[in-house]
């Protein structure tokens, strides 16, 4: 026998030999399937029945790779909450207990991605690499793990920043008739946090795929979309993924949280995930109450918007900064889902469908717009000048009423409108155009010193632009107390104004020339 037939009848016999210790080893384990059947099946619904140990809320797996959450848990039958295609579906199949709740996989691999609330991506560019996963339901922070809100997040839009401030770990409401610019105020949010260390989710709920693919896009050609992870259901997708979907960004946002990180979480919109949840109820047979929606509809958003929050120093820092997002109807701000999300969040921005149509963009209602929270975060340079510049627009918007019924106006009254007018135009703003703190800051201290109450109103956009532009010669050590002072200093005033002073040089003499002509 040659070498090489030795070496393989010694590899043969070893090998043998430890096949016939494996077999003499082996013991089979059984595993138990709990094993179901679906009775019935409906639109996003089916009704199974022999599984008498499924949990609330327990993933099971259906035929063709379709999974669906026990949602009603009854003596002689589970409702079930199906989330992806079930078409394919009919009763009599086999229904298979997981073992586990609805989860989503989170981590850094997920930011610049787009996915659905199932963890599956949308984007074309291969599987998720993810950390690990987590429950799409999870219980808020307890009152001892929370720290106050004192640090502003800046959205880059002058009458919000100035005077309804959003603070890190707030939840501030926006709502307004349809088409009124309330996706626009939380795009241009995420995009004024570039360079700002805030990682963002942006969440669609059951939007129209066109409007996603816009606003997506917008995000992409900002740079936005390298520090945003975006979570989308669209208006074709099964009700129960609308419904998990602001649980699974949520989620999501709350791994970045616990890093100690700044999170920003956009839920676009709540209207469609309520109505989701009553379609739901109604086909499990639930019963309805006010407009049909079932009973626990404000549960179902409290217990959301509770996880937005900022945790102590002992847990990281970090924060959760919630901006949900409804429709009203007609102006209704007293309906029902309104009122509930109104009542949960710390204070509303409410853009007006008059204000829209008069071209005044952001269409934010400063009269019906409040923050229960961010004054308290608000930048001393802005705490400097808001107070005066919300009174002096109170002011001018109640005397605007009057003036349109052709009252005779004294000058003082007079001064006090045409002031206003320049507020109004100042606080108008382009969309996808944030604007930084020092410009905001010197655009405020010029209208609050009246620099531009001697230019024409239609002069106003070039104006305020020449302004931000000498807002970049502002010095440093300035800018820097901008960001830091507790209080903004007479000096420092006094600088930021005469350099808006110098700027607006041209218009005045421009003013002039017009009256001696």
């Amino acid at each position: 026998m040659t070498v090489e037939a030795e070496n393989l009848q010694h590899v043969f016999d070893s090998t043998f030999g430890c096949i016939s210790q494996a077999r003499k080893t082996f013991a089979p384990q059984l595993q138990p399937r709990e094993v179901g059947t679906i009775t019935s099946i409906a639109t996003g619904i089916a009704m199974v029945s022999g599984l008498p140990g499924v949990s609330f809320e327990e993933v099971l797996k259906f035929p063709g790779e379709s999974y669906g959450i026990a949602f009603n848990v009854d003596a002689d039958q589970i409702g079930v909450v199906l989330l992806g295609d079930f078409s394919h579906l009919q009763a009599g199949d086999e229904v298979e207990r997981r073992g586990h709740v609805m989860d989503v996989p989170v981590g850094d691999g997920l930011i610049g991605r787009i996915i659905n609330p199932m963890g599956r991506p949308l984007d074309g560019k291969g599987a998720l690499t993810s950390s690990k996963r987590l429950p799409v339901e999870r219980p808020s922070a307890s009152i001892m793990d929370r720290a106050p809100v004192t640090v502003p997040l800046q959205t880059g839009i002058k009458v919000i920043d100035a005077l309804i401030p959003v603070g890190h770990g707030q939840r501030e409401l926006i709502l307004g008739d349809r088409q009124t610019g309330k996706t626009a105020i939380a795009i241009d949010t995420i995009l004024n946090q570039r360079d700002q260390n805030v990682l963002c989710v942006y969440c669609a709920i059951g939007q129209r795929a066109s409007g996603v693919a816009k606003t997506i896009a917008a995000l992409r050609e900002n740079g936005a979309l390298d520090y945003t992870v975006v979570v989308v259901t669209e208006g074709n997708d099964p009700p129960g993924l609308a419904y998990i979907a602001p649980y699974a960004a949520t989620s999501i946002a709350e791994y970045f949280m616990e890093q100690g990180r700044d999170v920003l979480i956009v839920y676009d919109d709540l209207t469609h995930h309520a109505r989701a949840y009553r379609e739901l109820s109604l086909l499990l047979r639930r019963p309805p109450g006010r407009e049909a929606y079932p009973g626990d509809i404000f549960y179902i958003h409290s217990r959301l918007l509770e996880r937005a929050t900022h945790l102590s120093p002992e847990l990281g820092g970090g924060s959760l900064t919630a901006l949900p997002i409804i429709e009203t109807e007609a102006q209704d701000i007293s309906a029902y889902i309104p009122t509930n999300l109104i009542s949960i969040t710390d204070g509303q921005i409410y853009l007006s469908p008059s204000l829209f149509e008069l071209g005044v963009l952001p269409a934010v209602d400063v009269g019906k717009s409040v923050s229960r929270v961010g004054g308290k975060a608000q930048r001393a340079a802005y705490r400097g000048v808001a107070g005066d510049l919300k009174l002096a627009y109170a002011q001018f918007e109640e005397l605007e009423t009057f003036a349109r019924f052709g009252a005779r106006l004294d000058e003082s009254t007079r001064r006090i409108i045409e002031h206003g007018r320049r507020i109004r135009a100042c606080l108008k703003q382009p969309e996808f155009a944030p604007v930084s703190v020092p410009a905001q800051i010197a655009v405020l201290l010029a209208l609050t010193a009246k620099l531009f109450d001697e230019v024409p109103l239609e002069q106003m956009t070039e104006a305020e632009h020449v302004v931000v532009e000498a807002a970049k010669n502002i010095p440093a050590e300035v800018c820097q107390r901008l960001e830091t002072a507790d209080t903004l200093s007479d000096e420092d005033r006094a600088t930021i104004i005469d350099i808006a002073r110098q700027a607006l040089v041209a218009f005045d003499a421009q003013t002039e020339s017009e009256r001696n002509g």
